[in-house]
Parts: structure tokens; sequence; C-alpha cells
């Protein structure tokens, strides 16, 4: 069985994905990869604490989770970040509207709009 050099990271990093308000069960490992950008065999890895993601992506994680970077990487501070306002978690169910949701945000600001217009048409 192989160890788990980074086992409390991936506590923290569950802590985190719950905080985030991201579904559990199956597929949420493999929505994870898809809402970060990596392959699911990354995620796995660091769902089960084998790895560590970088510093530069640990970092945006933290920041699109709305959590303190310093607590999701180190586990020092507080896992909320202070004096922020939180909006209410948003719920992923699946792997296809995680994957929307990531290929919307990479849209320049005006196909946004014309998207978002396009869907208020049907």
């Amino acid at each position: 069985m192989p160890q788990k050099p980074h086992k409390e990271f991936s506590k923290r990093l569950h802590q985190a994905w719950d905080y985030a308000g991201i579904v559990k069960g199956r597929h949420r490992t493999a929505a994870l990869a898809e809402y970060f950008e990596v392959s699911r065999e990354s995620a796995r890895k660091w769902a089960v604490g084998l790895s560590k993601p970088a510093s530069e992506r640990l970092t945006a994680m933290a920041v699109q989770m709305k959590v303190n970077s310093d607590w999701l990487s180190t586990g020092r501070g507080t896992m909320e970040l202070a004096e922020s306002v939180r909006e209410t978690p948003t719920k992923y169910d699946n792997a296809e509207e995680v994957r929307l949701v990531g290929l919307v945000r990479k849209l320049p600001r005006k196909k946004q709009r014309a998207l978002i217009q396009l869907l208020e048409e049907t």
C-alpha cells in the first residue's frame, strides 16, 4: 500500500471542497479535475493524499473555493478568509456542469454576454 505523504493536505482539501459546496459522491474527483483543469489522476492523487498541487495551482484553488491559501497549503491559520463576505455555495452536481462553468470563465467578457443572451432567449 503506498504511503500518503500529503494525508493532512488531503483532509484540508476535502474540507475546502465541502466548504465550497462541491457535492460529494463518486464523480466528485472527475468534476474537480474538469473544474481545475487537471487530469483525473492528479485530482485523485490530491484527494487521497499521494501528491499536492504546485504552489501556483494551490493558490488558484484556494481563491476559487474562497478559503485561506496558507491554511490549505500548510494547515496554519483558519480555513475561512478573514473579514470576507461569502456567497451561498454553489452545488456542482455533475461533471458537465463543472466543465461548462470552466469553459464560460475562459471566454472573453463579450462572448460571455453573448452566450448569456443566447441562453436567455431559449
